[in-house]
């Protein structure tokens, strides 16, 4: 693969559980609850009012960060999950700081990113009084900003690649565009179940769940690059071919590379007469 060669890209994806505490403190002071009870309660009002149960990013701590190393020709370098098998989100957020730094602060590949993962990471930095100045940096002119919507040299956000910046409302989400291209996307496994698969002590799971979304993710950005020009369409395919020869290599020894093997699906470009 790319060893040798620098990381530019860092594509990766968080799972989030509710932090109980919180909840019970700000929600229910004055009821006699559990941190569990409280997540409960208010995943059956969010359920109520919005057809979902899904924590806001301000109310949860992350219980998974995974993340793939990109070098500048897009190939895969590696694939990391952060503070395994601890999981422990103070760690797991250090560290995703403290790497992006290490690595001269490549470009942010997510989906959705911006409305979710990154405020989840930037809100426990805060929390846990971790100094991040470079994606901070506010006092820098609008456009050269970190944390600018529209700043792709720091961030790229699929989802807003996608919907052009939320112009249309992208139906489907990752799950529709990785299967676009032949990926798994969801293979029995979404986010509303990732709090009761913490919750029943199923951690293991959570993350290989979160795994399988930066595959997708990544398979994703490829074709994107393809969609801009800076990847012709033959290369592409290379890249996807070897890495899925670094799946097969390690499947025996990681269960999530081998489901996503089981579902994956190879694209076929159109015939034309």
């Amino acid at each position: 693969m790319a060893d040798a060669q620098r990381v530019a890209y860092l594509v990766f994806d968080i799972e989030a559980v509710g932090d109980g505490a919180l909840i019970k403190q700000l929600r229910y002071p004055k009821d006699d609850l559990t941190p569990k009870q409280a997540i409960r309660r208010y995943r059956d009002e969010l359920l109520e009012k919005t057809g979902k149960d899904v924590l806001p990013p301000t109310f949860v701590l992350p219980a998974s960060v995974t993340i793939a190393k990109v070098a500048p020709d897009f190939r895969l370098i590696d694939l990391v999950v952060l503070d395994e098998p601890q999981f422990r989100p103070a760690v797991m957020v250090k560290h995703f700081w403290a790497g992006w730094r290490a690595y001269g602060r490549p470009r942010l590949v997510t989906f959705n990113g911006r409305g979710y993962d990154l405020p989840v990471l930037e809100l426990a930095a805060f929390r846990y009084g971790y100094a991040v100045p470079e994606w901070f940096n506010v006092n820098a002119p609008s456009y050269e900003q970190s944390r600018n919507r529209y700043n792709s040299r720091s961030h790229i956000d699929l989802c807003d690649f996608f919907s052009n910046f939320s112009a249309i409302r992208l139906t489907g989400g990752l799950n529709l565009i990785a299967n676009l291209i032949g990926k798994p996307g969801k293979t029995g496994v979404d986010g509303s179940m990732v709090q009761d698969m913490f919750d029943n002590g199923d951690v293991k799971l959570v993350n290989d769940y979160c795994r399988g979304d930066v595959l997708d993710t990544y398979f994703v950005f490829l074709r994107s690059r393809v969609l801009m020009g800076e990847l012709e369409l033959d290369e592409e395919q290379a890249i996807v071919e070897e890495t899925r020869q670094w799946l097969e290599e390690r499947q025996d020894g990681q269960p999530a590379y081998k489901q996503y093997l089981e579902h994956w699906g190879d694209w076929n470009p159109p015939e034309f007469d």
